[in-house]
């Protein structure tokens, strides 16, 4: 996906995560369209009448309001560590399982997908956590290139997005990468105008559900700067979104983020953020080939868990918008990108100690 391109938000990883379907975001839609979201009880349909791949509770609501999916792929990891006896590595996962992660929305059956996530949150007291990956010309016809055919395709996308969403709380993620590969030309000029009208209108959509959060992706600390961001932002309608989200699917620590992000604030009349901080205990990888830093480098860590209290008025919330333990792509001895890689899950907890 990006070549010598340094310092993009690695997309790859969690892009084809939404499209593919071994891809988690396909998969919890699945599940939930099959009665994922069908259960009762206080946990988001984890009661003993459903034969759940793992026990887990939903986090306390005032520190972290979002829904803990139990049918994720790390629940299910714990759930077969457990049955084959292995209870160490099993306890291992279970630090990835009980924590929020964001569910990426395909661009098939949207609207059901997202009533599904959203019913269930609901359901559970908490917040869905939705990412929004489907702009046209993604990627710049990279590795995770795909997206809606056209702008007309996008809308009625988004237009089935927002239905799901309905009166439910949600916070939208708004296109990983979109705007960043506007600013540094990998997508075509004759995009342009189209992808900024795009990312407006979404903003402006979304905003018409009464209990919608959105942030606009503004990439990561080591790919753009401040000044050149903050003026495409405005074009995009950052004035009319809650704030934008940075280090989407990247390691830049939450101190380098955070600072970036105040910067950059500054320049739009004080938005707020969020900071995912999935894979980012270790900072950066700095080993290896330099194109592939993304691409499922080792030694990295979890970063700070979920919470929306982050001691910062301007940082909204750490989010773990990247699913811990799903594979950036074929390379390093992964799996496909989005695939599910327990080995790698293991070597983020166990580096997190």
């Amino acid at each position: 996906m990006y070549g010598s391109y340094t310092g993009r938000s690695q997309a790859r990883g969690r892009a084809t995560a939404g499209i593919r379907a071994t891809g988690t975001a396909a998969v919890c839609a699945a599940l939930l369209l099959s009665g994922c979201s069908g259960g009762g009880g206080d946990d988001g349909g984890n009661d003993k009448d459903n034969d759940s791949p793992a026990a887990v509770e939903q986090q306390p609501k005032a520190q972290d309001p979002y829904w803990v999916n139990p049918e994720g792929n790390a629940a299910r990891q714990v759930a077969a560590y457990t049955k084959d006896g292995d209870e160490k590595n099993a306890a291992l996962i279970r630090k990835i399982a009980e924590q929020p992660v964001g569910d990426w929305i395909s661009p098939d059956n949207a609207e059901s997908q997202v009533k599904g996530i959203t019913e269930a949150a609901a359901k559970a007291d908490r917040e869905a956590l939705l990412v929004l990956y489907n702009i046209p010309h993604r990627d710049c016809g990279q590795f995770s290139k795909g997206g809606a055919a056209d702008g007309n395709a996008y809308r009625a996308w988004l237009e089935s997005v927002a239905k799901g969403i309905g009166d439910r709380p949600a916070t939208v993620i708004l296109e990983p990468d979109a705007l960043l590969h506007l600013v540094d030309g990998c997508t075509p000029q004759e995009f342009h105008e189209e992808r900024y009208d795009l990312l407006k209108g979404a903003i402006e959509r979304l905003k018409q559900q009464p209990a919608t959060k959105v942030y606009l992706d503004a990439g990561n600390a080591a790919w753009q700067t401040p000044e050149a961001l903050y003026q495409p932002l405005q074009r995009a309608g950052i004035a009319e979104a809650d704030g934008f989200s940075l280090n989407v699917s990247n390691f830049q620590t939450t101190a380098v983020s955070t600072e970036f992000g105040k910067k950059l604030s500054a320049k739009i009349g004080g938005k707020p953020f969020v900071i995912d901080t999935s894979r980012n205990g270790n900072g950066p990888y700095k080993g290896g080939d330099p194109a592939e830093t993304w691409c499922n480098p080792p030694g990295r860590a979890l970063g700070e868990v979920p919470t929306t209290q982050t001691g910062d008025e301007l940082v909204d919330a750490y989010l773990w918008i990247k699913r811990p333990g799903e594979s950036d792509g074929e390379c390093k001895g992964g799996p496909k990108a989005g695939d599910w890689w327990p080995e790698y899950a293991l070597g983020l907890v166990r580096a997190t100690q």
